[in-house]
């Protein structure tokens, strides 16, 4: 019987095994897909959040200009500024109005009037920031809200480590459960055709030509089981990526280079294989001893 029918026979004389085989194997790469687009998701959010300015100081409401350009003096003072960006009444209304320019109901009932002058304030040393931000949260006749970055930054980051520790923890628990049932199932096998292969033996086949089939077999739930998973995951990001891109505007939390998907199916595809093929090497050299 030919190697391919060989392992096909083996699959369909026990369907509920290899269906275990696959589903855990789809389930794996499907959260490992996630995963994935998540933490790249993540630190597109966080590359965004470096490129803006550290520091946001809010004015006092009718500041004098000689007062703002002192501030802006000041700031000008401190060692490694890299920029410093005033931002008046007029162009902080138009800033809103260009963000909020496809809900008009946000930018009818806003006028210059209402909205804080700013400085933003970009350093090439973060140890910079908490000088600055302490230095004007004390000006409370000028200053009025000061947002420092570096909190966000941190913020953000933490949550990015941990959402990876998570996520790698969880891909390799479930890496290593898929391992071991595909290692169970190849070993449940290879003991229901002892005789089989018992007898291949004797005729002159040698111990690879025995393991074949059942190497294949491994690969096939790696393959098949993790392109089941891949596919899903990516098809439902590809779904929602539109709404998802809108709700962490102008950030694209999803990219929209399809080229990117393209490889993350061929990495976890190339993954499953490995996974599905080494489990079943080791199956079959634990339990083909003869």
């Amino acid at each position: 019987m030919p190697l391919s029918k060989t392992t096909w026979h083996h699959i369909r004389r026990s369907p509920f095994q290899s269906l275990v085989a696959f589903m855990v194997l789809s389930v794996t790469f499907f959260v490992t897909s996630l995963f994935v687009l998540s933490s790249q998701g993540l630190s597109s959010l966080l590359n965004d959040f470096e490129t803006k300015p550290e520091v946001t100081i809010f004015l006092k409401d009718g500041l004098e200009l000689s007062a703002v350009e002192n501030l802006q003096k000041e700031l000008a003072s401190y060692p490694s500024i890299r920029e410093i960006k005033f931002i008046s009444k007029e162009k902080a209304l138009t800033i809103y109005q260009e963000q909020n320019k496809d809900n008009p109901l946000l930018t009818e009932m806003v006028t210059a009037s209402i909205l804080p002058a700013s400085f933003e304030v970009s350093v090439s040393d973060p140890q910079i920031l908490e000088e600055i931000s302490l230095d004007f949260s004390k000006k409370t006749q000028e200053v009025d809200e000061i947002i420092y970055q570096k909190d966000i930054i941190e913020s953000l980051l933490n949550w990015t480590t941990m959402l990876r520790r998570v996520g790698i923890v969880t891909v390799s628990l479930f890496s290593f459960i898929s391992i071991i049932i595909i290692f169970i199932i190849i070993g449940m096998k290879i003991n229901s055709r002892k005789e089989e292969i018992r007898t291949s033996r004797l005729l002159g086949a040698s111990k690879f030509y025995v393991k074949k089939p059942f190497l294949l077999e491994g690969f096939i739930y790696g393959f098949v089981g993790g392109l089941t998973g891949i596919v899903a995951a990516l098809s439902l990001a590809l779904y929602f990526r539109e709404p998802i891109n809108q709700f962490f505007s102008p950030v694209s939390f999803l990219p929209y280079d399809n080229f990117f998907y393209l490889l993350v199916l061929l990495a976890e595809l190339i993954l499953a294989s490995l996974i599905g093929l080494i489990s079943s090497w080791f199956g079959a050299k634990r339990y083909i001893k003869f």
